[in-house]
């Protein structure tokens, strides 16, 4: 069977999110529509709009003048097992003590390596993208130190893949959080999947709200792998909740945007240890100094 998305991009956060929600009154109505910040610094969103049936090309373009957004980009889809795609792309990935692979690979996990079972349906932090396996070679590479840090937090977990390798390797409960209730539920069940109930602990969260995670800082370490405004409107919350001589671990972060992450990060009291890129992603270790 053939679906259709249509594509449109649009100035600003808000507006992007007001052109989703009007389209999901349309008619025939979108299976799901995605809202996503395109990171090349010019302000600009993607908003995806994904059809079972063939969209109103006449709607779509009343809408798009509406929000004042660009003309959408229709396009169909054909079918295909997407899941066996993936996981034929998808090869497993070492990250210093760390293999990230998918139940297809499973007797291909060495013996010498932390495994972090992350299945290809839920390809958002599988360790392919530079953001996670820079996370991942910054933690080992802290492990490597002798860090044994008892309280660890994942801010905006995705997968939850950098706190079950946490929870693998260190003694206690980890807390990670994500705004996205879906992707809470996602997190719950990688947790399950790699045997770690009880070790890694999901809630939904923005940020240090939720009172789980409030109430258990400060922290010896927060990975926080999100993006660049959400890093530095963070940044007081990591110094309030980040115990002095704690690590952040900051990744979701274009190499051209590190000097201004770090800048803040450096305001707010923290030290650079570690910088690291990966193509076009920088990977941020830094550690909280003591105060002055």
């Amino acid at each position: 069977m053939t679906s259709f998305t249509a594509l449109t991009t649009i100035d600003g956060e808000d507006a992007a999110y007001a052109l989703s929600e009007a389209l999901e009154d349309l008619v025939p109505e979108p299976t799901g529509v995605g809202v996503f910040e395109i990171e090349d610094g010019s302000g600009l969103w993607e908003v995806a709009a994904y059809f079972v049936d063939e969209p109103d090309a006449a709607a779509l373009a009343v809408f798009s003048a509406i929000h004042h957004a660009k003309p959408f980009n229709i396009s169909k889809i054909p079918d295909q097992d997407w899941v066996s795609k993936v996981q034929r792309e998808l090869a497993p990935v070492e990250a210093g003590r760390f293999y990230v692979y998918g139940s297809h690979d499973a007797d291909k996990v060495p013996a010498d390596k932390v495994p972090l079972l992350i299945d290809a349906a839920m390809a958002f932090g599988t360790g392919h993208h530079g953001t996670t396996l820079g996370c991942l070679e910054a933690f080992d590479a802290l492990l490597e130190t002798g860090f044994d840090g008892a309280r660890i937090a994942d801010v905006g977990c995705g997968t939850a893949v950098l706190a079950m390798a946490a929870a693998k390797v260190l003694p206690n409960v980890v807390l990670a959080g994500d705004i996205d209730p879906v992707a809470v539920e996602v997190a719950a069940a990688n947790v399950v999947a790699n045997g770690l109930e009880g070790k890694v602990n999901c809630v939904v969260a923005a940020g240090f709200d939720a009172p789980e995670i409030a109430n258990a800082a400060p922290y010896d370490l927060v990975f926080a792998n999100i993006l660049k405004g959400p890093l530095i409107g963070l940044a007081p919350a990591m110094a309030s909740n980040v115990a002095t001589g704690g690590y952040v671990i900051l990744s979701g972060i274009l190499n051209e945007q590190a000097d201004e992450v770090v800048a803040v990060y450096i305001e707010n009291g923290f030290n650079v240890v570690k910088r690291s890129s990966i193509v076009e992603w920088t990977t941020l270790t830094m550690s909280k100094k003591a105060p002055v």
